[in-house]
């Protein structure tokens, strides 16, 4: 039936439609380095594309670890560095039957051990929607703890309640009691992505120790008349070894 007429005013807030629905990734990407390798980031991209189109570089060594003066360059191979990164993806999710989100948590001047004992304490009481607790723990980067029971059908009342009052200290606080949601990625579409100020130089031999052919490599691509400008930061990984490189995304 129809419904008659009423004006009425909308105080909340507002948000732009397209900021929707949307999440929000953060590369962290992990890259295998071989022994042998080198990677050199560099301030500027076109000085690490000026690089890799030379391809081949003459590197001198000037040290005095070097005995024989006949062995006094090596010849390196700059590469591009290409990762996968997500394009598209698809994720599950499902709401937790024995955990719930606790949040707008007081801030106050204990430990956060002492913080979870008292919320652990007042949960584990039936006479406050509760049951025992199994696990609790911050969680990662925030301010909001998860709470888990050791069996069903407690969640749910305290969702519908949607908060409580803590007793914590002499004051009681007001605490937000939100649904724990577990997202599972059930398809993703990864895209090749190049670093645009990262080289990869291949082919270095272990005739130096470490700490001196990273200061070679970076004097060596720091240098103008040879390609190269200034340098960002530089890994150096020598032969029979591995290493893991870490990107994230550039801010700069």
């Amino acid at each position: 039936s129809a419904l008659p007429e009423k004006k009425m005013i909308f105080k909340g807030l507002t948000g732009n439609k397209e900021d929707m629905d949307k999440l929000v990734l953060t590369p962290l990407i992990h890259y295998p380095l071989p022994g042998g390798s080198a990677l050199i980031t560099f301030e500027k991209a076109n000085v690490a594309q000026r690089i890799i189109e030379m391809k081949e570089h003459m590197v001198a060594l000037s040290c005095e670890e070097l005995e024989e003066q006949d062995v006094c360059r090596v010849q390196v191979q700059a590469v591009p560095v290409d990762i996968l990164l997500p394009s598209a993806m698809e994720i599950r999710l499902t709401q937790s039957s024995r955990r719930i989100l606790l949040s707008d948590l007081p801030r106050l001047n204990i430990s956060k051990e002492a913080l979870l004992d008292k919320l652990e304490l007042f949960f584990s009481k039936t006479k406050n929607g509760g049951s025992e607790v199994e696990c609790r723990e911050f969680l990662k980067d925030s301010d909001q703890v998860v709470l888990t029971f050791t069996k069903d059908g407690v969640v749910e009342p305290l969702i519908e309640r949607g908060h409580c009052h803590v007793p914590i200290g002499k004051g009681k606080y007001k605490v937000k009691i939100s649904p724990y949601v577990n997202g599972d990625i059930s398809n993703m579409q990864l895209q090749p992505s190049r670093c645009p100020r990262t080289v990869l130089l291949l082919g270095i031999p272990d005739v130096l120790s470490e700490e001196s052919m990273k200061d070679t490599l970076e004097i060596h691509f720091q240098k103008a008349s040879r390609g190269g400008g200034e340098v960002d930061a530089i890994a150096y990984v020598p032969e029979g070894r591995t290493g893991v490189a870490v990107f994230v995304e550039d801010t700069g």
